[in-house]
């Protein structure tokens, strides 16, 4: 029977722990670092190891998996001064959960290869902390096929579709699409609960009125019902990702020489919800973006 790989992951967070216990769970060999290490604790009790730097989980494992809140952070875990890069070989992959630039994680893999031989795919998801926990997350991947073949007999235990889009960045660009569609979404459901509750109508039941129709969505069930009953704990996702995504998109859109009206005007509403002291916030409470605005 051949050995299981020995993997690591870095980024313990909403998303971040549950992946990390599915692949526990699953039997895989694990070592865990996170920059507040506190947050390990559960996964070190249920057998992982814990680094001490990122450097240190590389040298011992055969993946390194990360999700990340964004470019910075994954530049400075893998390149900083006990970032992965000091320690990287050739026959490693790093898997990068993260939503992140398209054209930095180009230039993030190329550098990392030249440096050590560690090759990347760009592997963001999408379905929130509860595909998290279920494990049935969609991922979306760039890189070479063989890796990416490589690591399909794990990612099956996170997510229920894997699918290739391309060269390293190709899973970027498809998560950048993604997060257009979910906050130009979120929004939308915000101006509908609203406008529901000023006309009398009962917000609580729009998702179960619209459920199977043309305007059916996971967003919309998950997030009217929250809006509706002004729902907005536990946190499953912060306003801060959509608006990083948001302007990922928009800065993407203009490189291309293209447009994004509808994305440039959901960046601008959610910033603005965010200087209102929302950014750590769940997307639900873009209702009272909504309620506060307008009288």
């Amino acid at each position: 029977m051949p050995r299981q790989p020995s993997l690591g992951f870095i980024g313990i967070g909403l998303m971040g722990l549950p992946m990390a216990h599915r692949l526990l769970a699953a039997g895989y060999p694990l070592t865990v670092w996170n920059r507040t290490r506190g947050k390990c604790s559960s996964l070190v009790e249920a057998g992982a190891l814990l680094a001490e730097t990122p450097g240190e989980l590389c040298a011992s494992v055969d993946l390194v998996f990360l999700c990340l809140a964004d470019t910075a952070a994954v530049r400075q875990v893998v390149f900083g001064p006990e970032g992965i890069a000091q320690r990287a070989h050739s026959g490693q992959l790093l898997v990068d959960f993260s939503s992140l630039e398209p054209a930095a994680t180009r230039e993030m893999a190329a550098q990392l290869e030249a440096l050590g031989g560690m090759r990347w795919v760009d592997a963001p998801v999408s379905g929130g902390t509860p595909g998290a926990e279920a494990g049935t997350l969609a991922i979306m991947a760039g890189g070479r096929a063989d890796d990416i073949e490589r690591v399909r007999p794990i990612l099956r235990h996170l997510g229920q579709r894997l699918t290739r889009m391309g060269e390293v960045g190709a899973g970027q660009v498809t998560k950048v699409c993604n997060q257009m569609l979910v906050a130009c979404n979120a929004l939308v459901i915000a101006e509908v609960v609203a406008l529901a509750q000023r006309s009398g109508v009962d917000a609580g039941l729009i998702a179960e009125a619209l459920a199977g129709g043309f305007a059916d969505s996971r967003p919309l069930q998950i997030l009217a019902p929250q809006m509706a009953e002004a729902r907005f704990e536990p946190v499953k996702w912060h306003v801060r990702t959509l608006l990083k995504d948001l302007d990922t998109a928009v800065r993407l859109a203009r490189e291309q020489g293209g447009a994004t009206p509808m994305s440039g005007l959901a960046a601008q509403l959610m910033r603005l919800h965010g200087i209102q002291g929302h950014l750590e916030h769940d997307p639900a409470t873009l209702i009272q973006l909504f309620r506060e605005t307008v009288s």
